[in-house]
């Protein structure tokens, strides 16, 4: 199996990030684009990635900026969030040779991404998705969105994987559905998020559990709700969750937020697998 580290705001640079991956053993780092010093064109720097990574023996994968919003209304918004993966999708491909090298060539090399919910209008007696209820204007952003990913992507080893957050909508149920009848689009199974919000999301996430490639691996709890945490500091049965990464080659990231919590996760991992 292959284990790997997120970016983590204790470390300011990406060197400081590949020290800690060496240093822990792990395979692999997931840059993440929330990170000011992981924006498009920071990353496009493709020839210092690679030579870094080179060094220490590691490969990256690649976290979308969580605000990104491909069916925003305002088709302003949209068309930047859009660009921001087609060049994403091309920094991925010139980092699949360190996986190449470094990962396993089975696994995809993948670009997470989250769902964004898009507003709500709130009413006396509940709140209003404007995606549910322009279900139809939003089909047909995600429908532009499968088809040009796939245009983007066009046969690469590379897989725009979707994270469960705080519990998938219906429209977006029914979103993700059709992306995963692409073969560019896979899932990410995020064992925290889905331990706190009560296990919501994983009769879906099994139902279409043949999608599985990328997990964010942390323990958590339901009450009270907590996610990242260190392995073996909350509730979640991690053999099991293991289990289903190992039969379902999923890359795993030991998704803790601080280096104190990733250093005890990496010590309790043989124990678990």
């Amino acid at each position: 199996m292959q284990f790997g580290m997120p970016t983590l705001i204790e470390n300011k640079t990406l060197e400081e990030n590949i020290a800690l991956c060496k240093e822990l053993g792990l395979n692999f780092i997931e840059l993440n684009m929330n990170f000011p010093e992981y924006q498009t064109d920071r990353l496009e720097d493709t020839a210092k990635l690679i030579s870094v990574a080179e060094e220490a023996g590691i490969y990256y994968t690649i976290h979308l900026d969580e605000n990104l919003n491909i069916a925003d209304f305002n088709h302003l918004v949209t068309d930047a969030y859009l660009e921001t993966v087609r060049r994403t999708v091309e920094v991925t491909k010139a980092l699949l040779p360190l996986r190449d090298k470094f990962g396993d060539k089975s696994q995809p090399l993948t670009i997470n991404m989250h769902m964004h919910h898009g507003i709500y209008i709130t009413l006396p007696d509940r709140k209003v998705q404007m995606y549910d209820r322009d279900f139809d204007t939003y089909m047909k952003a995600v429908e532009a969105f499968r088809s040009k990913c796939e245009e983007w992507i066009a046969g690469s080893d590379i897989k725009i994987v979707i994270e469960n957050t705080d519990g998938f909508r219906g429209y977006e149920k029914k979103a993700i559905g059709y992306l995963l009848q692409s073969p560019v689009f896979g899932l990410t199974w995020d064992i925290g998020h889905s331990k706190a919000i009560g296990e919501t999301d994983v009769p879906f996430i099994l139902e279409h559990k043949e999608h599985l490639c990328h997990m964010h691996v942390h323990d958590g709890t339901e009450v009270p709700p907590k996610n990242h945490l260190a392995l073996g500091d909350g509730d979640i049965d991690l053999k099991d969750r293991l289990r289903t990464a190992k039969c379902t080659n999923c890359r795993c990231v030991l998704e803790t937020k601080t280096i104190e919590a990733l250093r005890r996760s990496v010590k309790v991992l043989p124990s678990l697998i």
